[in-house]
């Protein structure tokens, strides 16, 4: 069990009392209305999303491919957020939310504001996105559009390898309605038996396995790439499905469901087996959305809602195909010139391989200084990944420690871990298997690691461990010594080329003895109490940031300079923007980079003039959190794993180390710089909780691209050194 006591991390001895006593005086003085309702600002994020598929300016398969994003990010929303709405109605437990409005209410706005949305999307891809890529030699068909060769080669291709894995299923007296499982597309069809002249319904699920366009035979000769979406192909030889009877009507139609886990932990003493009988149930949840295409008949509609038991206001009519998650397989076409233009990770220039022979010595490297690495601009294969293979084969290493939120299943930094173990090293994972969607996954692998030696503990009851933590311990010279690794992101190689994270390896002691505490803690029976270059949530790391802010709220009353800049993947947590606020009004200058949610309010008069906050959205998903303060010209630099939700502050295991080397905190420093300087593109929240996109200048020029420029800057600064 984490202790509940005040931690010690170099931040001072304020009285707890006294801090409290503050803290709640001061916030009499904040108005009512102070945050943006947190589940609207997640569909302005995803809005965001859509407007860079939206930009002509972007290469025509990165358009589609964030159109792709759209459609998976609001499928998540739904299955999580809308269904954790929808439960809390259901169970009594309607609380009100963050802005104090009844779920209800809330369910309302968001439908309203997802309809919108979902035909704002449907219209990009019809009337932008398709005729683009068309215009590029890409072009998505319609079975009207085919010739009748055309038509024959696909039959062929239809009976070969598609009919025989379809399963038309009747609904009558003697069939019942089908089960129709999350995220599937499927077919509504309506028949008429020739005989009997009665109408019959049947659901035909469009197979998942199979590609969603289908190329047509031979088009590349002609220069351009030709495809049909198949569930046109399907629909167009339902014949050889029903023979004998009339096709009527169909109609594709695709349904959400609630797939959020809800594990008691304490009332089992195996977690993955909880688990795994929750992964089972999430197949059954509940219905919370009917994606319908607009010309689908009435009767057709009234049947498919009376046998979900869905309301109205849960159906969604668009136009076009269903399911655009499908274009994350053409944004796959080998077209270099329609994708972004490649960037390849460079080695850190702390871990280049010596000249002498070729090799790195990860060891040596990090005992000379701490190496700060940003991903992925700097390789996180030959950095993570390779100091972890090294460590698993050095001879002086004893033991390794690691936390792991999600991975690959084929990830070299398992079959790390199970290499180390099989050398007779001590070895730690701390697997978190209720990572939300990767439950399966981390089972699978889990008990691999179990198989192979190590050992596998599973973090603590009723908090997730999401910290990214790695420790090795090796012997030198009758002595031991630390290696840590504190990371923003997950120790996933695949992601890892997607995901902006950094990255900080030390040698230096006292992590090393904080990492020991942390790993006793969360594997064993130890109280810690006490970390000095860490901080650690569910109970230190929110009074540790109230701290710091509440210093930054001090020096500006004090006429000291005084700054806070955080970036993050939400703000959401009220306690954390009201000490933002607190310090705003007392003249701290107040910088906030979010990637998604965002409840704190800018421009309140009095309140948060001095607030800005910005937003990036591109090629790579901005993932690392930095929380800096100026500290009366003493930077206090931290990075680490947490967003500012309430989640993470009280209901996960998360982890913040202090960057000290003064290289290292000018490198953050320069990257908020560029990030919140008005010649870069990026998106501006305002006081009325819109955001607005500035892309361009007042020429009409664009803008800096944040992750190009650092791309570049990474680059030329490796150059320099190995030229050094």
């Amino acid at each position: 069990m984490i202790d509940t006591d005040v931690m010690d991390s170099g931040l001072g001895d304020a009285d707890d009392d006294d801090f409290d006593e503050i803290v709640e005086n001061d916030d009499s003085q904040l108005p009512d209305h102070r945050y943006i309702d947190r589940e609207l600002s997640w569909l302005a994020f995803n809005q965001r999303v859509l407007e860079l598929a939206e930009d002509p300016s972007l290469p025509v398969l990165e358009r589609a491919n964030f159109l792709a994003i759209f459609a998976s990010n609001l499928d998540e929303f739904f299955m999580v957020r809308v269904a954790g709405l929808k439960r809390r109605i259901v169970t009594g437990l309607a609380v009100p939310t963050n802005v104090g409005r009844a779920p209800h209410d809330v369910l309302a706005d968001i439908s309203e504001s997802a309809h919108a949305l979902q035909l704002r999307h449907a219209r990009t891809w019809i009337d932008e996105v398709k005729p683009a890529l068309a215009d590029s030699g890409i072009e998505i068909v319609d079975w009207a559009g085919l010739s009748d060769e055309e038509r024959s080669k696909l039959y062929d291709y239809f009976q070969a390898q598609v009919f025989p894995v379809l399963m038309p299923l009747a609904v009558d007296p003697a069939h019942p309605f089908p089960y129709i499982s999350g995220l599937s597309l499927n077919l509504a069809i309506r028949i008429r038996n020739a005989k009997t002249g009665r109408q019959e319904f049947a659901r035909l699920k469009v197979p998942p396995m199979l590609p969603r366009f289908v190329e047509l035979p031979g088009s590349t000769a002609s220069g351009t790439a030709r495809y049909l979406p198949l569930e046109q192909l399907i629909a167009n030889h339902l014949g050889d499905l029903f023979p004998g009877m009339e096709i009527l009507e169909h109609h594709t139609f695709r349904l959400t469901r609630n797939e959020d886990v809800v594990i008691e932990e304490d009332e089992t003493e195996n977690l993955i087996q909880a688990l795994e009988a929750e992964l089972l149930r999430r197949r059954f949840g509940p219905p919370i959305r009917l994606e319908v295409t607009e010309e689908m008949d009435d009767i057709t509609l009234d049947l498919l809602i009376a046998e979900l038991d869905i309301t109205e206001q849960e159906v969604y009519r668009l136009p076009g195909a269903l399911d655009l998650r499908g274009l994350f397989d053409l944004s796959r076409i080998d077209r270099p010139e329609l994708h972004y233009a490649p960037h390849v990770p460079v080695t850190a220039a702390a871990f280049l391989p010596a000249e002498q022979n070729g090799r790195t010595d990860f060891f040596s490297a990090i005992r000379k200084a701490d190496v700060l690495v940003h991903h992925p601009y700097e390789s996180f294969t030959t950095s993570v990944v390779a100091f972890l293979e090294q460590a698993a084969r050095d001879p002086h290493v004893l033991a390794i420690k690691q936390t792991l939120y999600r991975t690959s299943g084929d990830s070299p930094i398992v079959q790390a871990l199970i290499d180390a173990a099989e050398r007779g090293k001590q070895v730690l994972a701390l697997v978190e298997v209720k990572a939300r969607f990767d439950e399966a996954n981390n089972i699978v692998w889990a008990r691999k690691l179990e198989k192979a030696g190590v050992h596998v503990v599973y973090g603590l009851v009723g908090l997730k461990t999401h910290c990214k933590l790695l420790h090795v311990i090796r012997e030198e010279d009758g002595a031991l010594r630390s290696y840590s690794h504190i990371g923003t992101g997950n120790y996933n190689p695949k992601t890892s080329r997607l995901y902006e994270d950094f990255g900080l390896f030390t040698a230096d002691a006292q992590v090393g003895r904080d990492l020991t505490r942390l790993f006793n803690e969360l594997s064993g029976y130890a109280i810690e109490k006490k970390f000095k270059r860490l901080l650690v949530a569910p109970l230190h790391l929110r009074k540790g940031l109230l701290r710091l802010i509440d210093q930054e709220h001090r020096n500006a009353l004090e006429g000291k300079p005084a700054s806070i800049r955080i970036k993050v993947n939400s703000m959401v947590d009220e306690q954390i923007i009201d000490a933002l606020y607190r310090a705003s009004a007392a003249g701290v200058r107040v910088e906030v980079w979010v990637r998604g949610i965002c409840s704190l309010k800018v421009g309140i008069p009095g309140v948060s003039e001095n607030i800005t906050v910005r937003s990036i959205l591109g090629r790579y998903l901005e993932h690392s959190r930095i929380f800096a303060f100026e500290n009366d010209g003493d930077p206090q630099v931290y990075i680490g794993s947490a967003d500012m939700m309430h989640r993470n502050l009280d209901r996960r295991v998360e982890a913040l180390v202090r960057v000290v080397a003064p290289a290292h905190v000018k490198e953050l420093t320069d990257l908020f710089d560029l990030a919140m300087g008005d010649g870069t593109s990026s998106w501006h929240l305002q006081p009325e909780g819109d955001w607005v996109r500035h892309h361009v200048d007042a020429d009409g020029k664009p803008l800096i691209d944040l992750q190009d420029r650092t791309m570049a800057q990474v680059q030329r600064r490796r150059r320099g050194r190995a030229v050094r």
